[in-house]
């Protein structure tokens, strides 16, 4: 089974540099900080640019990860591997995230962000809060286990709940695999059709930088640059804090399993850029899936990894949660012992596999959280209000890489790697000899 032969995922020979995607969307997010800054009030009006780009994406999101999961697990067609897989993802989603979640909290310990603001319980009031607050106490892990399976899969597919359209493409991609040859019709079908969605995707892109625009143009414009300086220490802790784990987990991890951090890194520039505009990692998803075949990823894997770690695998988020909510305790001098801490991260391990993928649910994550633990006042949301746009930035670049990371080693490990198509790869991407370690 072929891999989809997308045009934009191999960058052409001797590109101009104003054809280049992520020379685009870098100049539209310099161009809406300027017009966010200088007139904040045009600026807050570019947010549907923004808003019609990430809905533009995440039109075909859904039909993507229920073509590409389904194809791949019937082209497979066997199941123990297919199970083999999910687990192996799962057990390294848990080992990874948990490393994160001790990493933020060390650091924000070492760093200690909030200490001496002497915040007073009760002194703030913000209806926001109260937005997020409810909307926290809704969510439980029994919740978040039911709601895997859809009502009907129709509606999975309108909401766009990737576990949803997850759990239904495997049960569909079974099926399929247990007809044998009686499926092979429908499984070509399928395939020629997602050849027609990576289509319509590159025909999204040539809209990013003007979503891109739109969406950095709209937060400079409501919040202000001055809003990074008044939570500056805690902003630059946590963006800190990630490219620490980036740069030092996961770029061990990378060379442990044969590949460098900082050349997976530069093949995925576009879709850093993107995201770096738009603060949603699932802007990106569609492209991500696609990239990583053509990287030697087998599509099985593609399909189950990256799905599955949009929900479970959330690096960046689980960084963000343990610091923020360590922050607060500092902030409202609430001293917490080291089992204290420890019982929070225990918590943090189960509550953040809850959050979405999308800008305000780790938000909602952290409300929840800071609700279980009964000693830190959930008021002290609001302190993060201003910043958490900035660094939502942060956490959905996290999260992608970390998939993406996560997608390579399960490939590896599952030896469902093409060595030579990645180095052939990466040599046509770079228009140059691929290095010899990727």
């Amino acid at each position: 089974m072929q891999t989809p032969n997308v045009a934009a995922s191999a960058k052409p020979k001797k590109k101009k540099l104003y054809a280049d995607l992520t020379f685009q969307v870098l100049v539209a997010i310099v161009l809406g900080i300027i017009v966010g800054h200088l007139w904040p009030d045009i600026g807050t009006e570019m947010k549907p640019l923004g808003d019609i780009f990430i809905k533009l994406v995440k039109m075909v999101v859904g039909p993507v990860i229920f073509l590409t999961v389904v194809t791949g697990i019937s082209s497979v067609g066997d199941m123990k591997k297919v199970g083999r897989v999910g687990v192996k993802a799962l057990i390294y989603f848990e080992v990874v995230t948990t490393f994160a979640l001790g990493i933020g909290l060390v650091l924000v310990n070492i760093m200690g962000p909030g200490r001496g603001m002497n915040v007073v319980a009760g002194a703030i009031n913000n209806a926001e809060v109260a937005k997020y607050a409810g909307a926290a106490k809704t969510q439980s892990t029994v919740d978040v286990l039911m709601h895997i399976v859809p009502d009907n899969v129709i509606g999975a597919f309108g909401s766009g709940d990737l576990l949803q359209i997850l759990f239904f493409s495997v049960l569909f991609g079974a099926a399929l695999s247990l007809m044998g040859e009686r499926g092979k019709p429908v499984e070509d079908l399928l395939e020629r059709i997602s050849h027609t969605f990576f289509s319509v995707i590159n025909i999204v892109m040539y809209y990013a930088p003007v979503g891109a625009f739109g969406a950095i143009a709209f937060t400079i414009g409501k919040f202000g640059i001055g809003s990074l300086t008044s939570l500056g220490e805690l902003l630059l802790g946590v963006l800190l804090t990630m490219m620490l784990f980036i740069f030092l987990v996961l770029g061990s991890i990378a060379r442990f399993y044969g590949f460098s951090i900082f050349r997976f890194l530069a093949y995925f520039k576009d879709e850093l850029m993107i995201i770096l505009g738009t603060s949603s990692s699932e802007t990106v998803l569609p492209r991500m899936m696609e990239k990583l075949q053509r990287l030697g990823c087998a599509k099985p894997v593609v399909g189950l990894v990256i799905p599955t770690g949009y929900s479970f695998n959330l690096d960046g988020t689980s960084i963000y949660l343990s610091m923020a909510a360590i922050f607060i305790a500092q902030a409202y001098n609430v001293h917490l012992s080291i089992w204290q801490q420890l019982s929070i991260l225990a918590l943090l391990m189960v509550t953040s596999k809850g959050a979405a993928a999308v800008t305000g649910g780790g938000f909602i994550t952290l409300a929840a959280t800071m609700s279980a633990t009964g000693v830190l006042p959930i008021e002290g949301l609001a302190l993060l209000l201003g910043v958490d746009r900035f660094m939502s930035t942060g956490r959905a670049l996290t999260n992608m890489v970390g998939n993406g990371v996560a997608t390579m080693v399960i490939a590896k490990m599952e030896h469902e790697f093409d060595e030579t198509k990645a180095l052939q790869e990466y040599q046509n991407y770079f228009d140059q000899p691929a290095l010899a370690t990727m």
